[in-house]
């Protein structure tokens, strides 16, 4: 079910209707965070907006800033404001509040009306634009993965599975078990309850590979929905843990010695005009508009990594027969390739990106999936030879590291035009204040191998 676009008019009636008395005003930062201000029912009627500083959705996941550099050629060094205005079609109730309160998101703006090409929902906007400029209309439908973990408040104490109702935690991996999810049946009764009220749209909940590891795959929809509800049901999920005693993390590798948690998205391509998938022929056989979305993927991933593998842990995930590609290769119905076309009738033929993150930022992860398969189809780029064996015995051809990562994001201007130049400025000046904040700590490892070794 997709939800229809609200009017302002109709958005007061539902407030009306859910008899609001407070709105949370949100917009995703960066990290997908949800920044903003909580305000009472009427001055939300009467500003129909707020206003932040600019640099709330362009910081790093510490908090940090730049101090200096490109970064302020997008930012302006007087923390200007930004004007952030509702989107109504996005209102939801908060079902775990006290008081009727709503929740909506909001975009920015500047001073002059125009939209903050930072701000990563205006980058989401923007690729999508692209695609409805040649008759298209793209169609994701994300599948995420996370843990559940015992309550943590120290950093330094490695994470473990929760206790479950049987009073025993997960020691062993319990990939599809109907009776490891029936565990956290409590949680999980929660979690639908709360999504329906909020008029989420998921779909199957699964026992992935990792002890206390799940995925929750959501209905196929627009990209700018469907990003909203991931960064909703993040923020749900989180919550409802809480209230059960356990955390939800969707840290890329939360666990040493378990397989880490990914996003995989599956596109397909619409024609306005026809309503078919143009990775379809008229006789059912893969168009080349398929192949091209696949060579874009295969061009661009590399240099859009440090987007779908946004922090130091998101490297941790990438290693080779741990659930995880670590390269580009691609194939039908192979799990082992970053690049995965399942099985499927034609007009359902898709392609899933398997090389993203649980921890990336859905509107950053979904607006690059679309960059590069774009970029693929409007220059043509043929994909390599299908890989139909295991592709873990092939080469690495991902970037390691987050700062080898952010090097080929600078280097690649054709990423950089379809996102925007000042997007990819200011993401990549954040991340490195992240990787040298990062690079401040010593690790357990580090101690135990060379404090009297070397």
């Amino acid at each position: 079910m997709v939800r229809e676009p609200f009017t302002f008019g109709e958005l007061e009636q539902w407030l009306d209707k859910n008899r609001v008395t407070e709105i949370e005003c949100l917009v995703p930062d960066l990290t997908g965070v949800a920044r903003g201000k909580i305000l009472p029912r009427q001055k939300f009627t009467e500003d129909r907006g707020m206003r932040l500083p600019e640099a709330v959705v362009a910081m790093g996941v510490t908090g940090e800033f730049p101090d200096e550099g490109p970064y302020y050629d997008v930012i302006s060094p007087t923390d200007q404001d930004m004007h952030l205005r509702p989107d109504p079609s996005t209102v939801r109730i908060v079902p775990w509040a006290t008081d009727p309160t709503a929740q909506v998101i909001h975009d920015c703006f500047d001073k002059h009306g125009a939209i903050v090409p930072f701000a990563p929902r205006s980058v989401l906007r923007r690729v999508c634009e692209l695609y409805a400029a040649e008759g298209w209309d793209p169609v994701v439908a994300p599948e995420l993965e996370f843990y559940l973990v015992a309550r943590n408040a120290d950093p330094d104490v490695p994470l473990k599975a929760p206790i479950g109702r049987s009073g025993r935690a997960e020691t062993s991996r319990q990939a599809y078990s109907i009776d490891a999810v029936n565990e956290f049946d409590p949680l999980f009764e929660d979690v639908y309850a709360y999504c329906e009220k909020m008029e989420l749209n998921v779909d199957t909940l699964i026992h992935e590979v990792g002890a206390g590891q799940m995925e929750i795959n959501f209905f196929h929809a627009h990209p700018l929905n469907l990003a909203d509800e991931v960064f909703f049901f993040k923020r749900t999920l989180r919550e409802a843990a809480m209230r059960h005693d356990m955390f939800a993390t969707f840290m890329a590798k939360p666990i040493a010695g378990e397989p880490g948690s990914a996003m995989h998205v599956h596109t397909s391509v619409v024609d306005k005009k026809s309503g078919h998938n143009i990775f379809s022929n008229p006789d059912g056989t893969p168009s080349q508009e398929f192949f091209w979305y696949i060579g874009g993927l295969q061009k661009y991933i590399p240099a859009a990594m440090a987007l779908f593998a946004p922090y130091v842990n998101s490297y941790r995930r990438l290693v080779r027969s741990n659930a995880a590609p670590i390269n580009i290769q691609w194939g039908t119905d192979n799990r082992t390739v970053g690049i995965r076309s399942p099985v499927a009738t034609p007009s359902a033929r898709r392609v899933e990106n398997r090389v993203i993150g649980a921890d990336a930022n859905p509107y950053v992860a979904l607006a690059a999936t679309l960059a590069c398969g774009y970029l693929g189809i409007k220059n043509r780029i043929e994909p390599s030879p299908e890989c139909k064996g295991d592709a873990y015995l092939g080469d690495f051809q991902l970037p390691r590291s987050l700062g080898e990562a952010l090097s080929l994001l600078r280097a690649e201007t054709d990423l950089a035009e379809v996102l925007g130049a000042s997007f990819v400025t200011v993401y990549s000046e954040v991340k490195e204040i992240e990787y040298a904040e990062f690079m401040k700590v010593i690790s357990p490892w580090e101690r135990e191998h060379l404090l009297l070794h070397v």
